[in-house]
Parts: structure tokens; sequence; C-alpha cells
């Protein structure tokens, strides 16, 4: 939400609480992925670059693919166009974002090579890189949980330098997650994304 509608939401809570409600309301029927694919095409069709990328962000933590984001602008063409559809996969190949790279949207999802799963001390949390994806592995004796690196806000690569203790602080928008837990603990409310993982003869393994 941008800065002038947190103002006037502060401001004019008597008016703008009934335009909140509705658009809550008007959604309550569906499930979030689908409410979420609605919500990205509205930002493309309006073009409105800081809104596509918190949707986008949503749609994906609610379960959306890749192919049905894709899919759903493709599907909106008749109200889109093209020349839309191309601002809002711009936008997307500047994000980076693993799932929408080539050789991801072909293939299914995978186990991936880590890292030694001895190079993660217990009770610290590491950043790495895995196949062109950051990850930030935390270890509990035994246990260890794999985040994606990416803020779940707008996608931004969150890098090893945000990291101080046991707590991450995204540098765009300064939300903040616990690297254990991966929970959003201040700012925002949505957790970091964790991957399945296993450790098979010493090696710690993270699927995507």
């Amino acid at each position: 939400m941008s800065d002038a509608l947190n103002y006037l939401l502060k401001a004019r809570p008597d008016a703008l609480g009934h335009y909140f409600a509705f658009l809550k309301d008007a959604g309550s029927h569906l499930d979030p992925k689908t409410r979420n694919l609605i919500s990205v095409i509205t930002k493309v069709h309006a073009q409105t670059e800081r809104g596509f990328r918190q949707y986008l962000g949503r749609a994906l933590r609610e379960g959306c693919s890749s192919m049905e984001v894709l899919d759903a602008l493709l599907m909106a063409f008749p109200a889109l166009g093209l020349a839309k559809i191309i601002w809002a996969v711009d936008i997307i190949l500047d994000m980076n974002i693993p799932g929408f790279a080539p050789e991801a949207l072909t293939s299914p999802g995978q186990w991936h090579d880590v890292m030694a799963n001895a190079a993660v001390k217990d009770g610290e949390v590491t950043r790495t890189e895995c196949d062109g994806r950051g990850l930030f592995v935390y270890r509990e004796k035994k246990a260890y949980l794999v985040y994606d690196s990416r803020c779940p806000h707008q996608n931004t690569d969150i890098p090893e330098l945000a990291l101080k203790g046991g707590t991450l602080t995204c540098p765009k928008h300064q939300w903040e997650f616990n690297a254990k837990s991966g929970d959003c603990i201040k700012k925002g409310n949505s957790p970091l994304k964790r991957l399945d993982s296993k450790v098979v003869k010493g090696r710690l393994l993270a699927f995507w």
C-alpha cells in the first residue's frame, strides 16, 4: 500500500475503511490464489509497478506457480493487450525470480545439492548460493531449515550483510525476519519461503 493510502487511512478511517471493507468482502468467496491473481491483473491493467510487484509476491506466496501467473496474464489478453503484458513480463524479468527462469518453467522441481551439512554450525544461520538461488540455512542439532533469500514483500534478494545475529532485515523496505523460524517480526506479516530439505550422505539438499 502506498504512503498516500496509509495517510488517508489514518486521517479518514471513516471514509477509507468502507473502501477496504468492500474490497475484502468482494473477494470473500474466492480462494487466495485466485483473488491474488485477479489483483495482479488489475495492477497490470493500471500499470502500477509497485502494486504489481507486491501482488505478484502475494500470489506466489499463496502457492501460485510461475506458469499460473503467466497463464493469468495471457488469459486477460482481451482486456490488457500485448503491450501491458510485455510491460508486466519486463518487470518479472527485472525481479529475477528463480521460478520464472526458462529452465524452471520447462522442468519439474528437483532436489539441489546445497552444501555439506557439516558446514552449517549448530545454532547458527548461514547464507549461501545454490544454482542461482540465494538461501539462508538454519541448523538446530540435526534439524536444518532452508529459506529462500527473497523478501516476500517485493522479492528483493536479501544479502548476507542483512543478517545480524538471528535477524534478517530486507534493505529495500526494512521488513525484519527471524532467520531461525522465517517469521516476519517487523513491518510486514508474511514469512520467508521455506523450502523442503533433507540430508543425504553428508550433503544438505533443498527442493524447488
